[in-house]
């Protein structure tokens, strides 16, 4: 097994005993006290879930981080603003993605990245993979729009479909936090984490962030964060070193069978690039599909693929091997195919019940999971649609 592949295992586990160790430090609690009675930034049920998507927005290391963060925090202010709970988790997933998928200093770069090698390596094209991530990135039209009309709905209080009939349930919820801990407990391991993504990428890079190993900054950065919550936590006796082991524990294997689904996704992928799938689709595409509609075609392949299979990551280990071939066959743009893949990725993920991080933002926002599908979807498709537009658009200008 190659070593980013192993190491971006190791990430998804860690970040699992990270959000648990946050989340017993009670920072998360702070921090709302904070938010609620001290700044009295929040005083509205617009400014509540304004927040959740500002956290969604400014949290990118990893889509189940930011759907944990942004559901615990919003949580206590469904409770007093009397906020649907669909509403919430509706904020968390479409801010978690879309954000991880845009500033990809996370372990979906390192995905990415590892793909997007793969095809360089095995001479599918020539070209460097950092420079063609990045270009790609700004083809990411479903995140894009995603994020836009998610916003538009929070700020107008836009209602549509079956979020119109959504009600806020009782449930049990802290509201009033007599002695709560401080945030920075919270704040502190966040911060850390993202400044040290920079440090080793500095360093994997040699001097050039740009060139650094994204599989490897990940990796260490959350085992620098782990190791700095030790020292924290218990030195500050906010924990024992017992409980910090235990939960630690604890967290990692919550998140054990996500780490088996990439697992098997990174294996689906490498059964598919050996198969020469993709330069099969390429050699018909040549033959039968518009070089116009390549984007569009890649879009709504990915889209179904992901819906069927509930991930993303998985969608993108099987489509970046059959898409970049079928660009290169057809002297398409490499870079807006692997747009497409990511933007379809992201959008059968949005839409399936069966999805890792519709399932997260459900249980981080105490929402069903099929309420919280049913009341996405219509928002979904309409983000899907402005891509699918664009991505026509776009494919006819460049051709």
């Amino acid at each position: 097994m190659q070593a980013w592949i192993v190491k971006t295992l190791g990430f998804a586990i860690l970040v699992g005993s990270i959000m648990a160790l946050i989340d017993k430090s009670g920072g998360i609690d702070g921090f709302v006290d904070f938010m609620q009675n001290r700044a009295k930034v929040i005083s509205s049920a617009k400014s509540a879930l304004l927040l959740s998507y500002m956290i969604g927005v400014v949290i990118f290391i990893e889509s189940s981080i930011t759907s944990l963060i942004a559901g615990a925090v919003g949580r206590p202010f469904c409770a007093r603003y009397k906020i649907p709970q669909a509403k919430l988790a509706f904020v968390c997933d479409s801010t978690s993605a879309p954000i991880s998928s845009i500033i990809v200093l996370n372990a979906w770069g390192a995905l990415l990245l590892g793909l997007i090698s793969t095809q360089i390596t095995q001479g599918v094209i020539e070209a460097n993979a950092i420079d063609l991530l990045i270009d790609s990135i700004f083809y990411n039209f479903y995140a894009m729009s995603a994020l836009a009309v998610t916003f538009i709905a929070v700020w107008f209080n836009i209602d549509i479909g079956p979020m119109k009939h959504s009600k806020y349930i009782a449930v049990d919820a802290k509201i009033d936090l007599p002695n709560p801990q401080s945030m920075y407990y919270m704040l502190l391991p966040i911060l850390l984490m993202v400044f040290f993504v920079f440090v080793y990428l500095y360093i994997t890079g040699d001097g050039n962030i740009l060139k650094g190993s994204g599989s490897s900054a990940i990796f260490y950065t959350v085992l620098t964060t782990l190791v700095f919550t030790l020292f924290y936590y218990v030195g500050k006796k906010n924990m024992t070193l017992k409980t910090w082991s235990k939960t630690t524990v604890k967290g990692a294997k919550n998140l054990l069978p996500i780490a088996a689904i990439l697992l098997f996704a990174f294996a689906i992928g490498e059964v598919t690039s050996e198969l020469g799938t993709g330069q099969y689709l390429a050699s018909l595409a040549s033959e039968n599909l518009s070089i116009y509609l390549t984007a569009a075609v890649i879009f709504l392949l990915s889209s179904l693929i992901s819906f069927s299979t509930g991930t993303s990551w998985g969608t993108f280990s099987i489509m970046i091997p059959i898409a970049v071939p079928m660009a290169v066959a057809m002297d398409a743009d490499v870079a807006l195919a692997i747009g497409a893949v990511i933007s379809g990725g992201i959008f059968g993920d949005h839409c399936s019940p069966i999805s890792d991080t519709t399932i997260i933002s459900s249980m981080a926002s105490e929402c069903e999971v099929i309420e919280h599908v049913k009341t996405q979807l219509p928002y979904a498709l309409i983000s899907g649609l402005i891509a699918l537009l664009l991505f026509l658009l776009v494919a006819f200008i460049s051709n």
